[in-house]
């Protein structure tokens, strides 16, 4: 037993390792993070979406923008789009779980917003169809996804796809990925 937890762990670093030797995935970090500061500055809202342990993900890194992250500071307007039980049950019974967050974008999502969409797979299908949306309204899309970036890949403005296809670690470094972003957009506002 003990043999696996080491190894589960090893794993999980030599993910984070693989990052660290990726400059394409870096040089993207660093630019999500100056584009979601030039977002915030403008009084744009950051969006999040996902499903399953990837909605766990985007409503926690949306709680580190919207509450706080390591400066006690003004909150910043960020959201998870999963967050109304009402609204996506409704929709989903109405219109279909396809629709759930392309229908709350074409209501509330505006011009210069960031979506970040966050899918292991990077083949959601709720995800690419609020892309669609998003496109039309001009937000800005980023995509948190696993080695292949899947779909979401060329339907992209930016793509941080973890170097697994594993997908406890890519869910592992996708909140590391996101804890970095927020560090950087914390200090680019407040510093």
């Amino acid at each position: 037993m003990t043999n696996n937890i080491i190894k589960t762990i090893r794993e999980s670093i030599a993910v984070k390792e693989a990052i660290c030797k990726d400059e394409t995935l870096i040089r993207t970090i660093q630019q999500v993070a100056n584009v979601i500061t030039a977002s915030l500055q403008q009084n744009h809202k950051i969006l999040f979406c996902g499903n399953g342990g990837s909605a766990a993900d985007a409503q926690h890194l949306a709680a580190e923008f919207s509450g706080r992250f390591y400066k006690d500071r003004t909150p910043l307007y960020a959201e998870a789009l999963h967050c109304n039980s009402s609204y996506m049950t409704a929709v989903g019974n109405d219109y279909g779980y396809d629709q759930v967050y392309s229908r709350i974008l074409r209501g509330i999502g505006q011009s210069g917003d960031v979506l970040v969409g966050i899918s292991t797979s990077g083949n959601s299908v709720n995800i690419l169809e609020a892309y669609k949306v998003a496109k039309e309204k001009g937000m800005i899309i980023v995509s948190m996804t696993g080695f292949s970036g899947g779909k979401m890949r060329d339907n992209s403005d930016y793509l941080l796809n973890v170097p697994s296809s594993d997908t406890p670690r890519i869910q592992e470094s996708h909140i590391t990925i996101g804890h970095i972003i927020c560090e950087i957009v914390e200090n680019n506002l407040f510093p």
